[in-house]
């Protein structure tokens, strides 16, 4: 048996380190369900990257965040789940109504994971990141690549991956 059978984790899906460590945990036997754009909300590219080998593992369930009938499924699900994974930007999840306080009011023993560049306060909190920014002012991108030249970015593999999932 795997380590996390039994677990059931809602994922809301985005890009990089959530995705990841949705499928990281599914790897090691969480039952994890992906919360996908539907086709009435905005479009997406989200199921273009990474496709088949970042999203196995786990059953996509479409869903229009802001559809209060959607909502109202999205509530019904984390009545059932251990733990929420979600890596939108400081205060979106609250916006939309799925703020850690209400899922918990839900549900007391939920845990709820949240992923950011820059951490949920603080003056960078609501600034876009990027992998490339966080090994960089974190000072790994310089031990990158060649002495006597400039540093070898890597691709998503040490900020999104490494760090944050």
């Amino acid at each position: 048996m795997q380590p996390l059978h039994g677990l059931r984790i809602i994922e809301f899906d985005g890009l990089g380190p959530v995705t990841f460590a949705g499928m990281m945990l599914a790897d090691m036997g969480a039952e994890v369900l992906r919360l996908t754009r539907s086709e009435s909300a905005a479009p997406a590219v989200f199921d273009q990257v990474g496709e088949a080998v970042l999203h196995r593992g786990r059953a996509a369930v479409p869903v229009d965040l802001k559809d209060p009938a959607d909502q109202a499924r999205i509530l019904t699900l984390i009545d059932g789940a251990d733990a929420v994974i979600e890596g939108y930007r400081p205060g979106v999840l609250e916006r939309l109504g799925f703020g850690p306080d209400v899922l918990q009011a839900r549900n007391p023993a939920l845990v709820v994971g949240r992923v950011t560049g820059w951490g949920q306060t603080g003056p960078l909190a609501q600034a876009v990141g990027h992998d490339l920014n966080y090994i960089g002012l974190s000072g790994v991108l310089h031990a990158m690549g060649d002495a006597d030249r400039p540093p070898t970015p890597p691709l998503n593999l040490v900020g999104d991956y490494g760090g944050g999932a």
